[in-house]
């Protein structure tokens, strides 16, 4: 394990499933997760529940507490797992799948030839697709289990590998996460209920490299306040890649999606961030959600996803047993809406759109 103690450190980043490493490993398990350290160089760190050294930023003063729960909605509860699905041998699979160490985060930054462009093209374009598909398959009665299983036969069915399963012991093909959980939400028997609201997440690995999208969909009869989320997330993504281009700062995006938020009274999640995509599943740079003063600009050619996740209330985020899935501490609701992006000469092309 890289890093320093935690009695001494305070991270303030957590990545969104830290990637693939190209020069060092690490030998700590990757479903521990990972923080990054402004700097210092991609610092890893066992976590705790809940997790430490993060800003505690319980609820909005602008907000009445009345107005972050809803005393209707049951709070999440861990569902039945089914079995790991198979990929077919003639797949191509991402290196970290036969791995038996967990990946670290790779240094360098994706950006690609003429080739290398055309099948980042393919890869995002497919994401989009079967993202487009699971979101019909949202409604009330529907498991989330069934909507892995649909999700990864699609995948499988177009060639590709649906790059979260098997990646640091992650046992499903797609990320669903309800509610009040900000990310990383295990697929399992759960019945999506009338009301709620589902961030699907959804990364294939195709011809050697990966495209990474997810939204956030409604779940039948979805009240206004919950409505109003999503939408100023989106919103917010929407902004930030209006400003992307070469030459610019990467700091630019979190301030945009902060600004934004604050315009709402939403909470900014700090410790899950954007990253580097291409033929490594996460990579430099680190995209910051949130007002910072990170140095780095944005290449041509080169390719990343801006993954901005806006809460009701707390964003201090709370860890289950399961190691992956990351809730709300007070169980308020929260959004996230995430696209690939190529930078090119005139700003940046949405990868992961049909």
């Amino acid at each position: 394990m890289v890093g320093a103690g935690a009695a001494t450190l305070q991270p303030r980043l957590i990545s969104s499933f830290v990637g693939n490493c190209r020069s060092s490993q690490s030998t700590q398990p990757l479903h521990k997760l990972f923080r990054y350290n402004p700097g210092q160089k991609h610092v890893l760190m066992r976590q705790s529940r809940p997790l430490t050294g993060i800003t505690n930023f319980l609820f909005n003063k602008s907000r009445n507490t009345d107005e972050l729960l809803n005393s209707n909605r049951k709070p999440l509860k861990p569902g039945k797992l089914s079995p790991r699905r198979p990929v077919p041998d003639h797949i191509l699979k991402p290196p970290y799948v036969a791995s038996k160490k967990a990946p670290g985060i790779a240094t360098g930054a994706e950006v690609h030839d003429e080739k290398g462009i055309e099948c980042m093209r393919a890869s995002g374009k497919l994401a989009a697709q079967v993202l487009q598909y699971a979101g019909t398959l949202v409604k009330p009665g529907v498991t989330t289990d069934a909507i892995d299983q649909e999700v990864h036969q699609m995948i499988i069915d177009n060639g590709a590998y649906p790059s979260p399963l098997g990646y640091g012991g992650f046992p499903k093909s797609v990320c669903t996460s309800v509610n009040e959980c900000i990310c990383h939400g295990i697929p399992d028997s759960r019945e999506l209920e009338d009301g709620d609201i589902i961030n699907i997440d959804v990364t294939v690995y195709l011809n050697g490299y990966h495209g990474d999208t997810s939204a956030t969909f409604f779940c039948g009869d979805v009240d206004e306040e919950a409505k109003k989320l999503v939408q100023v997330t989106k919103e917010s993504l929407d902004k930030a890649i209006s400003i992307c281009a070469p030459g610019v700062e990467f700091n630019k995006i979190g301030k945009i999606i902060n600004a934004h938020a604050d315009k709402h009274r939403y909470g900014v999640v700090e410790q899950f961030v954007g990253h580097g995509v291409g033929r490594l599943f996460h990579s430099d740079p680190v995209i910051l959600h949130y007002r910072n003063n990170e140095r780095g600009r944005m290449m041509l050619n080169q390719t990343f996803t801006i993954e901005p996740m806006l809460t009701m209330g707390s964003i201090h985020p709370i860890m289950w047993n399961d190691d992956w899935t990351v809730v709300t501490e007070d169980g308020s609701l929260s959004a996230q809406f995430e696209h690939t992006l190529l930078i090119t000469e005139n700003g940046a092309e949405i990868l992961t759109q049909c």
